[in-house]
């Protein structure tokens, strides 16, 4: 049994939309796709009037090089929460498919399960072990029937904490067949630890998410991809809308993957890498500072005595940080993004003169 069995059959059995561009390619004359045949007033590359390709062949190939993956393994998306979105469409029929998530996590994993009716069982991180996964609890509960997909994220947001890889595989082999482990690799560059895409070939039912918004600095872009089997791959391409990256998205993801692009990011990553363990040394030196997590992201997450208060406290003096405070285990919780230096030390200064 091919993991593919485990998805709506009502999408196995769909063709994916025929688009012009797919069908026709950059041919001399394309009188195929109810384009203008001329760029607009506004457009200073002179290409906008056309469609881009729907999965551009360039940037597939680019991005699988980057991730160390087959082009076949790599579906481009509108960010990660595109892809998300498309694996619960995809495997879980409203009213019967199931999706397990280990929270607090990313919040798209549960809005993705409801918009499309699909059952949410969490299996809550162990907070009095630093948010550690609980391993025998995700098995028990992904043996349920229902279930199709198991998102975990991995450093995990917003907590920022790092699960052995291990834990990944084992699970894996467990459901072979059964339900698809998604690991959610949005924030990976800044961890030392080997992406779980190197698992790929050895475990059909695992999906990688990855992004450019973080560490690449694209968020404004909107490009991430899947990686993952070609047999789910082909299948998500049947539901993906025709065009989900705009030119101007797929020329600035070419850009960012380039050699000279992707050392200046490198760079960057260690700057924030060290801001990040600047900042984590200089909390617990707060009097009000409760607890604060080990992070291989770039965010730190931390408990103070009154959350709420200091968040307000910050935004009035110009500085924006999120409050967990309603999130179920996370009360009085703030989750600090590492910025530039000259941000950072700003943070710290009113940090240092809050009273609480």
């Amino acid at each position: 049994m091919s993991i593919i069995e485990r998805a709506r059959p009502e999408i196995r059995k769909m063709a994916a939309y025929a688009s012009a561009r797919a069908i026709a390619g950059m041919a001399p004359v394309t009188l195929n796709a109810n384009e203008s045949p001329w760029p607009g007033p506004a457009d200073t590359s002179g290409r906008l009037n056309r469609y881009p390709d729907p999965q551009p062949a360039a940037l597939v190939e680019r991005l699988a090089e980057h991730f160390g993956v087959a082009p076949e393994q790599t579906l481009v998306t509108r960010g990660s929460d595109e892809a998300i979105d498309l694996l619960v469409r995809a495997f879980c029929e409203a009213g019967k498919g199931s999706v397990v998530q280990c929270p607090p996590t990313f919040g798209m994993y549960g809005i993705s399960a409801r918009i499309q009716g699909a059952r949410m069982i969490n299996v809550p991180l162990l907070a009095d072990q630093g948010f550690a996964l609980d391993a025998p609890a995700i098995w028990e509960a992904a043996r349920d029937e229902s279930v199709r997909l198991v998102f975990l994220c991995r450093p995990n947001n917003p907590t920022g904490s790092l699960f052995d890889a291990s834990l990944v595989t084992d699970l894996c082999e467990a459901l072979t067949d059964h339900a698809m482990v998604v690991v959610d690799e949005a924030y990976m560059d800044f961890s030392s630890e080997p992406s779980l895409a190197q698992s790929l070939n050895n475990y059909p039912n695992l999906g990688v998410l990855r992004t450019l918004s973080k560490a690449h600095a694209l968020a404004g872009a909107r490009c991430g991809c899947l990686l993952a089997g070609s047999e789910v791959v082909s299948l998500l391409k049947k539901i993906i809308a025709p065009y989900p990256l705009p030119t101007a998205t797929i020329d600035a993801a070419l850009a960012a993957l380039a050699p000279d692009s992707l050392a200046a990011t490198a760079e960057q990553t260690a700057l924030l890498n060290h801001g990040r363990d600047t900042l984590a040394a200089f909390l617990p030196t707060l009097p009000y500072v409760q607890a604060q997590w080990p992070s291989a992201a770039n965010f730190i997450l931390m408990k103070v005595t009154d959350g709420p208060a200091l968040c307000a406290w910050l935004a009035e003096r110009g500085v924006l940080v999120r409050n967990f405070h309603t999130t179920q285990g996370l009360e009085n919780c703030l989750r600090i993004s590492v910025g530039s230096p000259p941000e950072n030390a700003r943070l710290k200064s009113l940090l240092e003169s809050y009273s609480s």
